[in-house]
């Protein structure tokens, strides 16, 4: 069972076509989206400002968010949150990504279809038009991103997508086997590569 936590008599809500990790914490005034994926460890803590995810959103393992009291943190439809990335008080726009172990700090706004790179700061306040490509600590918008980019950010965020519905149908707690069993079969998946090398075999 997720762990789910109410406060103040607030409740999360989760999308009945959404999936969040049996490890992963919500707390109070927290609102996931239908379509959306939180992954194992992610803790969303609405305790003091609301947290949303809009239609199929993805927050991955290990992510924080979080903010001060009245404010909202929102990830906008087909938001993209990689590992371990820091959420506060924050929006990021439709269908952009944050990589990582990224942190994107308080009134802070990401355009849609933007890209934050990996380990990147992102200070308050700051805003960042659509289809930026943001790198660096402190954060700096270095160029626009490319239609390329675009659809290999969307390519992945509908893995995602998929990922959700297979969550829900077939994830479930087991006992580990002590040995790989002969003919053990891999996940199957569409091709789906870094960005580094995506750019390598499209040019």
């Amino acid at each position: 069972m997720v762990k789910v936590y109410e406060i103040n008599g607030i409740r999360p809500v989760v999308h009945p076509t959404a999936f969040v990790h049996p490890t992963a914490v919500l707390i109070g005034d927290v609102i996931v989206g239908p379509r959306c994926y939180v992954g194992p460890l992610a803790s969303l803590r609405g305790d003091f400002g609301r947290l949303i995810l809009e239609e199929g959103a993805n927050v991955q393992d290990g992510c924080v968010m979080h903010g001060f009291p009245g404010c909202d943190t929102v990830v906008e439809t087909d938001g993209h949150i990689g590992h371990g990335a820091v959420l506060h008080g924050c929006r990021i726009g439709r269908n952009a990504l944050v990589g990582m172990n990224a942190v994107v700090m308080d009134n802070a706004v990401i355009g849609a279809e933007s890209i934050v790179a990996a380990m990147s700061f992102v200070k308050a306040n700051m805003e960042v038009p659509p289809r930026s490509m943001v790198v660096g600590m402190p954060a700096k918008i270095i160029r626009a991103v490319t239609d390329d980019e675009v659809k290999w950010k969307s390519s992945g965020t509908s893995q995602y997508h998929e990922l959700a519905v297979r969550s829900l149908a077939t994830m479930r707690e087991v006992d580990a086997f002590d040995a790989p069993e002969e003919g053990r079969k891999r996940m199957e998946w569409e091709t789906s590569l870094p960005l580094h090398q995506h750019k390598k075999t499209a040019e």
